[in-house]
């Protein structure tokens, strides 16, 4: 093996001398493709054991549990060690030797990891229209909910944050109408209902504090080995959108907060999509648009991203044709559908005349590939057939004892586990309606107590006629106040005070009409 370099596979009778992939290229983005049981898992570990030896952080979805063995060395014993020695010295791949490393386990619902947040304000409004495909006018009105939250000192923070301004919005759409522009409640309706669907796909788990801070996943360990930050997505996966919201999201941070680098000796991050169809099965245009800027423009920033899937043609040719390395794994094609893309994705490879690509990708067996890797000055390879190299961490899924351990041990524990709620947007409008329903309550008495003197009055002013014998009733002069009179001096009165203000801007309506 050369420096700078990590071992993808090689050597073997009918196969192609050893294939690295160039780290200095590895921010060129990658794609891992085949079908099921053909050896994608087994590759993605092996590619980031090599990531993380060379001092690389990775990020990686575990939607099946069993990429959290890479946290554990592999099984001397096991059933399968003879088979995979064998494969290291077939290929080359020497020293081989079993070890672990450093994973920190994240789970959006707290259940096998650390918690991951992110608050309402980091997701802003462009990215969450995209998420919730909102039309143009959805999206307007979003914006304007922003827009007012930031120039009233209204932290959105979590998912009922973002809800209770949308109601405040439509309570006060007339007022600001004349300058935000029309605010219909239909359209504030809508809104809510898209955030209902996202909520019930558990993003109330996710939208909220403490944040994750992306210092805590881009780390190496005391041996200078890259973290491994493996997302448990078992039940994750069940909840598309959140899945892509938040995949997304992550994208999205790593391209703000770091600093343009162009291309590094070694990737400052990498990032693993798997099962890549859940993010674009059923997405708008603007979303996988959205998603081909991100990883277009992340590159610079040293971050690479790789896709994981059963077809290519899982992955929207916009975004397809930023992947620079590629390992293809068999593809099956029973149907004229899978024919005409097991052809297309022979297509996009360098050709190799010693064998015809279309042909060896229906061939190669579990454990093998087509591979085509990013050579000097960033130009594709000719494509070659590999046996891919075996991992040394342990192959399958861990025990829930050894992830408990792995829990406790975190570099970060304690520090995401514990939700924390503080005073925002929710909060202060809810204090705002308190306070003007209170104000409400404290004129209606007002105007009550002036009634019931008024009559009072009159009832008084009766009985003395009475008893003087003169029933008559007699002509109001202007000393007799009326109802009007009574309850205009009342008021007039009271406005003296701190209270007699509230209360009347309370009458008038405030930031909120009624109660």
């Amino acid at each position: 093996m050369t420096d700078g370099a990590i071992f993808v596979g090689g050597a073997g009778e009918g196969y192609a001398e050893a294939r690295e992939m160039l780290l200095r290229y590895a921010n060129r983005h990658g794609l891992v493709a085949g079908a099921t049981g053909t050896g994608k898992t087994v590759t993605l570990q092996s590619l980031v054991e090599g990531l993380s030896a060379a001092g690389v952080p990775v990020f990686v979805a575990d939607v099946k549990g069993d990429v959290s063995g890479l946290s554990r060395p592999g099984d001397p014993a096991g059933k399968a060690h003879e088979a995979l020695e064998a494969r290291a010295r077939q290929i080359g791949f020497q020293p081989y030797a079993y070890e672990g490393f450093p994973c920190v386990f994240w789970d959006l619902f707290g259940d096998k990891g650390h918690p991951v947040r992110a608050t309402v304000a980091e997701m802003g409004p462009l990215m969450l229209a995209r998420m919730l495909e909102l039309t143009e006018a959805q999206e307007g009105v979003l914006n304007v909910a922003f827009r007012i939250a930031d120039e009233q000192g209204l932290a959105l923070l979590d998912l009922s944050d973002l809800q209770a301004m949308l109601v405040w919005l439509a309570g006060n759409a007339r007022e600001i109408g004349t300058t935000y522009g029309n605010v219909a409640p239909a359209t504030v309706g809508a809104i809510q209902r898209a955030l209902l669907v996202l909520e019930n796909q558990g993003a109330a788990s996710f939208l909220g504090e403490p944040a994750l801070r992306l210092s805590d996943m881009i780390a190496v360990d005391a041996d200078g080995r890259g973290r491994v930050n493996v997302l448990m997505a078992d039940r994750l996966i069940q909840a598309p959108r959140l899945y892509a919201m938040f995949l997304l999201w992550l994208l999205s941070e790593l391209f703000e907060e770091l600093p343009e680098v162009g291309d590094p000796d070694k990737p400052v991050f990498v990032f693993f999509f798997d099962e890549a169809h859940l993010l674009f099965d059923g997405a708008s245009r603007a979303l996988v648009d959205k998603v081909a800027q991100v990883v277009r423009l992340i590159r610079s920033k040293g971050v690479g991203v790789y896709f994981v899937t059963q077809n290519p043609d899982d992955v929207p040719g916009v975004v397809l044709g930023q992947l620079g390395n590629r390992i293809q794994h068999a593809l099956r094609a029973y149907t004229p559908r899978e024919a005409k893309a097991l052809k297309a994705a022979a297509e996009t490879f360098r050709p190799n005349p010693a064998f015809d690509t279309e042909t060896a990708i229906r061939e190669v067996g579990t454990g093998e590939a087509v591979v085509s890797l990013l050579e000097a000055k960033g130009v594709p390879a000719v494509v070659s057939r590999v046996l891919i190299r075996p991992p040394c961490s342990r192959l399958g899924p861990i025990t829930e004892a050894e992830r408990a351990e792995s829990l406790r041990a975190s570099p970060v524990a304690g520090v995401y586990d514990t939700p924390l709620d503080r005073e925002s947007a929710r909060e202060i409008l809810s204090a705002r309606a308190d306070k003007a329903a209170g104000d409400a309550a404290l004129a209606e008495k007002m105007l009550a107590d002036a009634a019931a003197r008024e009559a009072a009055e009159k009832e008084f002013a009766r009985a003395r006629r009475y008893e003087s014998g003169d029933p008559a009733p007699r002509r109001r002069t202007r000393a007799d106040p009326g109802l009007a009179e009574t309850i205009t001096k009342t008021v007039v009165r009271q406005l003296g005070t701190r209270q007699g203000q509230a209360m009347v801007r309370g009458i008038l309506g405030g930031l909120f009409r009624g109660r």
